[in-house]
């Protein structure tokens, strides 16, 4: 046959270590773009320009032991539009707020609630104005940022609005493993059907009649994801809501260091594992057939292959260099597949056994 010399050369060049190696390269390829797909199907916040009176909206910042942080959220909007919530703070959180042009309020103590729940609650309750806007201590605004969001939500006829900020890496553990945790959160479809899985209490804007209407934080005080469920609220009462991401509108710090990543990562997987748990599976399943590259190499390397086990991590950083961003932190794409690893365990067994988190310096049972 005229093909036998072919297949002849084919078989010989296709060995078991090299055709795992193509089949590793198609899977892992088509994970990663699927993941950028959906994180591209997020819908950017329109950009308005800052007018000369701010909306109709106040911020609240519920923040617990901020400081050195606090002060650039509150001036990142406009004068007299902030007030903070020192939820039982032990530093110079209240004080830098205030220096920095906030109001200041304390929280009654909490009765059944969480912490930041509760503090959510005491900044609404003395709100007269038409839009709320909960965001966290650690994120970062441009001017315009609530003109946006304000704009983007009332001509989609939304009552409330997640918006997903761009992260603002600062040390080695956010450099590492933010990108590809964001990858493998977008590497589910799941997120694209619900968007309530995807609200951040991070940046939540909200009708306030709306928000009153179906008990705000206080329906949802004892969860600790009391953003999924708020967002869920609002889909049981047949109320808009949506996720946008912010672009260069706003930023913010997923987690500060290794034990923040430790602590979010038992966060977010609690929070999938119990509300949606195709998507933990989805993210496991992506992080396991990822972390192929290595033992893949070494098979190559073993085989007799001096080339094809270093094309593997380039192979990686290429198809994480979307969510790294700049050359240099593409290196560190290899190293995080591993790297996630022990966070991810940990996260899921302190979801599956019903571990207590320590957040925010309290102890939270999962509900």
């Amino acid at each position: 046959m005229l093909s036998s010399p072919w297949m002849a050369v084919a078989l010989q060049f296709l060995t078991p270590s090299i055709t795992a190696a193509l089949v590793f390269a198609l899977v892992t390829s088509v994970l990663f773009y699927q993941a950028r797909r959906n994180y591209s199907r997020v819908p950017r916040l329109p950009r308005v320009p800052p007018g000369k009176t701010p909306p109709d909206c106040m911020v609240v910042i519920p923040a617990r032991n901020e400081q050195g942080v606090i002060a650039g959220a509150v001036k990142s909007f406009p004068p007299d539009t902030v007030i903070v919530v020192d939820d039982g703070s032990t530093d110079r959180t209240a004080d830098e707020a205030r220096e920095a042009g906030a109001g200041v309020l304390e929280p009654p103590p909490i009765k059944g609630a969480l912490g930041k729940a509760n503090a959510c609650i005491a900044g609404a309750r003395i709100l007269t104005s038409r839009w709320i806007l909960f965001a966290d201590a650690d994120t970062r605004y441009q001017p315009g940022f609530l003109e946006s969001a304000i704009e983007g939500a009332y001509h989609s006829e939304l009552f409330f609005l997640s918006v997903h900020l761009t992260p603002r890496a600062e040390s080695l553990s956010e450099h590492l493993l933010e990108p590809y945790t964001e990858a493998l959160l977008f590497s589910s479809s799941t997120l694209q059907r619900e968007p309530a899985l995807l609200f951040e209490g991070k940046c939540i804007l909200a009708l306030r009649e709306a928000y009153e209407f179906i008990g705000g934080h206080t329906a949802i005080a004892k969860f600790l994801a009391e953003d999924f469920h708020l967002g869920m609220l609002a889909r049981r009462h047949k109320m808009g809501i949506a996720v946008v991401r912010a672009a260069g509108l706003g930023h913010a710090r997923t987690y500060a260091g290794w034990k923040g990543a430790w602590r979010w990562i038992e966060r977010k997987t609690f929070r999938f594992i119990h509300m949606e748990p195709r998507i933990t599976v989805k993210i496991l399943l992506t992080a396991s057939i990822a972390a192929l590259w290595l033992p893949l190499g070494a098979w190559l390397w073993f085989a007799g292959y001096r080339i094809g086990p270093f094309l593997l991590p380039v192979l990686v950083m290429l198809q994480l260099r979307p969510w790294y961003g700049n050359r240099l932190r593409c290196l560190l794409a290899p190293v995080a597949v591993y790297a996630a690893i022990p966070f991810l365990l940990h996260g899921l067994t302190t979801a599956f056994f019903g571990k207590q988190i320590v957040w925010k310096g309290r102890k939270v049972t999962p509900a």
